[in-house]
């Protein structure tokens, strides 16, 4: 099984490849800019290139940029600390420096990676499954779309179900491949079967079966998400990097409708 340490470089050589920058960057005390770029080897999901998305491993930002927006980029990332360019009111700054342009701040997450010391497959009082890609065909519904990305089939590879005495899928973890590296983990349980320690038993147990096939599990939440967090600090996984985008306002407003 691969170490913390393997873990967390593979970690920041995928984001060097998101970001197009040098996975060194991310271990600098001073901020760096770079020009966002396509990749075909980036994380599947990202539309690439981005008008800006900044990026932390804690110890500096790398913001990954259109280079027309680099004044401003540099002006707000040069100004305040790491911590709070990703909170208000900071954020309201780099907000509105990008709404003359018709961009806004969209997506804020936190990314959590593993610590091989502490995932367990954890106990859960109900049978757990391994599932693969070919099981997940009537699983694409409403209850299970943290869990498994409709839009996406193709790369949702591996999952571990919970089942109730007479067969029920109860809860469901189940990740995407991603990128070749790395596949990411969501978590689905029935709101009558929670607060039982189901969630972190399938994610653990998950984690531990996408690390003996020599991938990277990782864990993504907004750092509103409480019980999602919970859940990965629960299951062994342990805050790792953070990101920021700003997406195009027309396409923040369709989202809010």
């Amino acid at each position: 099984m691969m170490t913390n340490k393997e873990i967390l470089r593979t970690a920041m050589e995928q984001s060097a490849i998101d970001a197009n920058c040098q996975p060194e960057d991310f271990m600098k005390t001073e901020p760096v800019i770079v020009t966002s770029r396509k990749n075909p080897d980036a994380r599947r999901y990202l539309k690439l290139p981005l008008a800006c998305n900044l990026i932390s491993y804690g110890n500096n930002i790398v913001a990954s940029i259109d280079r027309r927006y680099e004044e401003i980029v540099r002006n707000y990332i040069q100004k305040y600390p790491v911590e709070h360019c990703f909170e208000t009111p900071n954020l309201y700054v780099l907000n509105e420096a990008f709404a003359e342009h018709d961009l806004m701040v969209c997506f804020m997450a936190e990314y959590f990676l593993p610590d091989v010391n502490a995932l367990t497959r954890g106990d859960c009082r109900y049978e757990m499954r391994l599932l693969e890609n070919s099981d997940f065909h009537e699983l694409y519904r409403p209850e299970w779309q943290n869990a498994l990305s409709e839009g996406r089939k193709e790369l949702d590879v591996l999952g571990v179900g919970a089942y109730d005495n007479d067969g029920r899928l109860i809860g469901l973890a189940a990740c995407s491949a991603d990128c070749d590296s790395m596949w990411q983990i969501g978590i689905d349980v029935l709101p009558q079967y929670r607060r039982q320690g189901i969630a972190s038993a399938l994610t653990g147990t998950l984690a531990l079966e996408i690390l003996e096939r020599g991938k990277v599990p990782f864990y993504c939440c907004a750092w509103s998400n409480i019980r999602s967090a919970r859940n990965a600090i629960r299951s062994g996984f342990r805050p790792a990097w953070a990101e920021l985008t700003v997406k195009p306002k027309e396409l923040v407003e369709r989202m809010n409708r």
